[in-house]
C-alpha cells in the first residue's frame, strides 16, 4: 500500500512539472532593423559668433574747445567729410590771423636781407666792404630765409588747426550714441570719444573654432589659402532665433591660436543692405557641410565602449558587434559613418542594449534604407 501511494506521488509531481513547461513557453525578443544605403547628407556646424560693422570709427576731437554746434542725430546715416560737430572757431581764426601776420613780416625781412646781401655783393666786387661783411649780409639772408620758412610752418599748423574745429565723418556709416552737447569743452584727450560712425553696408561676424577643427579642415584642403577658398557660404542665426536672410563667406582665419582656449579666430562678411545687422549684437554662424553617397544611421543603433562607438551587424541570423568611426559633426540624432560600414549592411536599430555580440536574433521589421 505504502509503494502505491509513492508511485502516485512521483506520478502527480512530473505531471505539474510538465504542465508548467507547456505554460510557460520561452519568450523571444524581437528587433527592428535596417539595411544600410548611401544618401547626400547635408551637416551644419555652429559657433557663437560676435558681429561688428566693419569700421567703427571712435571720433576724437583734434583740437580743444567748446562745442558750437551739433551737426548730426543719433542713428543718421552719414557720408564721407560731412560735418559732425563744430568747435568754437575764434580762437583758432585769431591764432591764424597771427600766424599769417608773422609770415608777411618774415617775408619782409627776407627782402631786406637780400637787398643788403645783394648791396655787399657789388661793394665787395669794388673792394669797399671786406669778405667778412659780405659773409655776414650771406648769413643774415640765410636767418631770414629760415625765419620765414618757420614762419609759414606755423600759418599752415594754425590752418590745421583751424579746419579741425569743423570733425568730419572719417567713412560713410551710422552716427552712434553722442554723449556731448553744444557747450561742453572737449579734446583730443576727452575720456569718451564725441561720437562713433559705424559702417554697417557690411557686417564682420568673429568666431572661434578648436583647433583640432581647424587642423581638420587644413589637411583637407592643403593650406590655409586654400580653406578659406573651399569654405562654404554660411548662415548666421541671429540672437532672436530666426536664420538672417543674407548669406555671408569666411574672408579670413587667424593663423595664431589662443594660448588661453586653444581655439583660432575668423571672420565671416555677411552683407547688409537693409541694416538689420547692429554692429555689437550676437548670434550664431551655421557652416553646411555637403556630404555625398555618405552612410547615415541613427544614433539609437550604437552603443559605446571605452570611446569606441559600436553598432550590431545581422550576419546569418546573429547579431556580430561592428565598431564604426562616424563624423564629429551630427545632428543628435543621425550619425554620418566614415568608416566600418558599406551599402548592403544590416545592423540592429532597437534594442541593442539587450543584445550580445554572435546573439540570435529575430527580425520584427525591417526599416528599409535611409534614416
Amino acid at each position: 500500500m505504502r509503494k502505491k501511494l509513492w508511485s502516485a506521488t512521483v506520478l502527480l509531481t512530473a505531471c505539474l512539472v510538465s504542465c508548467k513547461e507547456i505554460a510557460a513557453p520561452q519568450q523571444q525578443v524581437g528587433y527592428s532593423v535596417q539595411t544600410v544605403a548611401e544618401t547626400d547628407v547635408t551637416l551644419t556646424e555652429s559657433y557663437s559668433a560676435s558681429v561688428r560693422g566693419c569700421q567703427d570709427i571712435e571720433i576724437y576731437p583734434q583740437v580743444s574747445g567748446t562745442i558750437w554746434r551739433v551737426c548730426v542725430s543719433e542713428g543718421e546715416k552719414v557720408r564721407r567729410e560731412q560735418p559732425l560737430f563744430v568747435i568754437d572757431r575764434v580762437p583758432y581764426e585769431a591764432a591764424l590771423r597771427t600766424a599769417s601776420a608773422n609770415v608777411r613780416a618774415a617775408e619782409a625781412q627776407v627782402e631786406t636781407a637780400r637787398i643788403t646781401f645783394e648791396s655787399k655783393q657789388e661793394l665787395f666786387r669794388q673792394n669797399v666792404v671786406s669778405e667778412f661783411d659780405l659773409s655776414t649780409a650771406r648769413n643774415a639772408l640765410a636767418v631770414a630765409e629760415a625765419s620765414l620758412e618757420q614762419a609759414r610752418a606755423e600759418e599752415t599748423n594754425a590752418r590745421n588747426s583751424l579746419s579741425y574745429t569743423e570733425v568730419k565723418s572719417p567713412a560713410d556709416g551710422v552716427v552712434g550714441t553722442i554723449p556731448y552737447r553744444v557747450g561742453a569743452l572737449v579734446g583730443p584727450t576727452s575720456a569718451q570719444p564725441l561720437t562713433t560712425v559705424a559702417d554697417n553696408s557690411e557686417m564682420y561676424v568673429y568666431f572661434s573654432m578648436s583647433e583640432n577643427r581647424l587642423q581638420e579642415l587644413v589637411m583637407r584642403y592643403g593650406s590655409l589659402d586654400r580653406t578659406i577658398e573651399n569654405m562654404p557660404a554660411v548662415r548666421l542665426r541671429m540672437n532672436n532665433g530666426s536664420l538672417y536672410a543674407e548669406e555671408g563667406y569666411i574672408e579670413s582665419i587667424s593663423g595664431v591660436l589662443n594660448p588661453e582656449t586653444g581655439s583660432g579666430s575668423l571672420r565671416a562678411v555677411f552683407p547688409n543692405p537693409n541694416r538689420i545687422l547692429f554692429s555689437g549684437g550676437t548670434g550664431n554662424v551655421v557652416i553646411p557641410q555637403r556630404l555625398e553617397n555618405a552612410v547615415a544611421i541613427p544614433q539609437e543603433a550604437t552603443y559605446e565602449l571605452q570611446d569606441k562607438i559600436f553598432v550590431y551587424r545581422v550576419v546569418d541570423g546573429r547579431a556580430v558587434a561592428t565598431r564604426i568611426e562616424v563624423s564629429p559633426i551630427h545632428d543628435g540624432v543621425s550619425y554620418t559613418v566614415t568608416r566600418g560600414l558599406s551599402a548592403g549592411d544590416v545592423i540592429v536599430t532597437t534594442g541593442v542594449g539587450l543584445l550580445n555580440d554572435g546573439d540570435e536574433i529575430t527580425i520584427t521589421d525591417n526599416g528599409g534604407g535611409g534614416v
